[in-house]
């Protein structure tokens, strides 16, 4: 389950990355909380959590154009040390009672440019970390690490809004890209060859883009995950109305469903690392998505507690598995000098479209209720993914 993390240098940047994450989680709750009490807001809530996501639509693709020329740990160093700097700004600002909404809403336009440039570097270096022997394992031990912040972060922000306040949760993050960058300083990685540089960035670009649109495997993957995105994950903004007016079990029994995805996930991702390099991946990748938008449907109509809970383990168990095996086929798939490209689309499909997914979900719950809207994307994917399996039945012998 675990066999990457005897590579040295995966293992002291999976450890930093565990840090960083847990204290990004820390921090997306304290900064939910401190907008929630400026301006007592569920749209700038929304709009807020928007302005953090939409930089990765808009700059990803030269990104991975970048990580494609320049050294990916160069880059993860810089991106990290401008996360720090933004996190300390938003806590400096907070501390000394400054803080506006305007200031916040800047901050996390800032955080997702940084996030646009940072994710497909972090996902194309994987490999160079580890080597495809141990890809897929890394992989989903990545997944771990970001599915257990999930549940980590936001539980030890309850804790620590209540006794060191917003300003020392972002305090707390600030420090805790201390471990990533520590951990991507001490590792020693042999980089896969750049790009040459007679070709101009917008070249490479146009080059990425038809090499994923050529390649059909890659086009079928990175449209499941798209679909995903747009159709199925809303489910979590939209949870807190289940919890209230569907199932009427209060702020307490949101935590429940929101830890009861999140474990799931978690135990999804674990499941993966156990599995390894495993054969027929195609076959578990359409197997996983079945089960996330069955699963999806099936918590959209349900009327009992406990039968949503159950629910909610095996969407974000199987949302996990999905999105990871994708991740994993596209790796070991892509040639080298395409992987900072292709891995900028992944994360396009990923989060890029994620915002307007919940914009749509949102639209839909306000005309036809919150059941409708979740119960349809949860059909839509389903159909999608019956469609795939037919239409391109080699996805399965991979």
């Amino acid at each position: 389950m675990f066999s990457s993390l005897k590579v040295r240098n995966f293992r002291i940047y999976w450890i930093g990355m565990l840090v960083s994450l847990i204290g990004t989680g820390i921090q997306t709750v304290a900064q939910s909380w401190l907008v929630f009490q400026l301006t007592n807001s569920s749209f700038l809530l929304g709009f807020v959590g928007f302005l953090n996501s939409i930089p990765v639509l808009i700059f990803s693709l030269f990104a991975g154009v970048l990580a494609d020329r320049i050294e990916k740990r160069r880059i993860l160093i810089a991106t990290q040390i401008a996360f720090m700097i933004l996190a300390f700004l938003l806590a400096i600002l907070t501390h000394l009672k400054l803080i506006t909404p305007l200031q916040i809403m800047i901050i996390a336009l800032f955080n997702g440019v940084v996030m646009a440039f940072d994710a497909p570097c972090r996902q194309a270096m994987v490999v160079e970390l580890v080597g495809k022997a141990h890809l897929p394992n890394a992989i989903a031990l990545s997944s771990v690490a970001f599915n257990s912040s999930r549940i980590i972060g936001p539980a030890l922000a309850g804790i620590l809004v209540a006794t060191i306040g917003m300003s020392g949760c972002f305090y707390l993050n600030g420090i805790s890209f201390l471990a990533v960058i520590a951990a991507l300083l001490f590792i020693r990685i042999q980089s896969s060859a750049q790009q040459e540089h007679h070709k101009s960035p917008l070249k490479d670009l146009k080059e990425g883009l038809i090499f994923v649109r050529d390649n059909r495997l890659i086009l079928s993957l990175i449209s499941m995950v798209g679909v995903v995105s747009l159709f199925g994950i809303a489910y979590i903004i939209l949870m807190p109305i289940f919890a209230n007016d569907i199932l009427h079990v209060g702020v307490k029994g949101l935590a429940a469903l929101m830890s009861a995805s999140g474990i799931g996930a978690l135990i999804g991702a674990l499941i993966l690392a156990r599995l390894g390099d495993f054969k027929k991946k195609g076959v578990f990748l359409i197997s996983s998505a079945l089960i996330f938008s069955l699963s999806l449907t099936f918590f959209a109509i349900s009327k009992i507690y406990i039968l949503s809970l159950a629910a909610l383990v095996f969407v974000g168990g199987a949302s996990v598995t999905s999105v990871a095996l994708v991740n994993i086929i596209l790796q070991t798939n892509v040639p080298d000098r395409f992987r900072g490209r292709v891995m900028s689309v992944f994360m396009i499909t990923f989060a890029g479209v994620m915002p307007f997914g919940n914009l749509l979900a949102g639209i839909l719950a306000q005309g036809f209720g919150v059941s409708v809207a979740v119960m349809s994307g949860g059909i839509i994917c389903t159909l999608f993914f019956v469609i795939v399996n037919f239409l391109y039945p080699k996805i399965r012998e991979i």
